[in-house]
């Protein structure tokens, strides 16, 4: 079975939060336009100066998901 990878973009400052929130609703857009496999998104807030939002692909997509949208970071999902 692939691996699953969770993007994670950063946001920082005072509007961090609003903005990861809206960020989510593109990532959900993106993955009813590819039509991606996987419908994991999600939105966390760490603090009131940083928020991340966050999708979940299969590694096989990661690339060129990764080139198409440019996530700050990456880990393996254990969800």
């Amino acid at each position: 079975m692939s691996r699953k990878i969770k993007l994670i973009w950063d946001f920082r400052g005072p509007a961090s939060a609003k903005t990861a929130e809206h960020h989510e609703i593109h990532l959900k857009e993106y993955i009813a336009i590819e039509k991606l496999p996987l419908n994991i998104t999600g939105f966390k807030i760490v603090n009131g100066m940083h928020a991340t939002a966050f999708m979940v692909v299969i590694e096989e997509n990661m690339i060129t998901v990764r080139d198409a949208l440019k996530p700050h970071r990456g880990e393996v999902f254990e969800g």
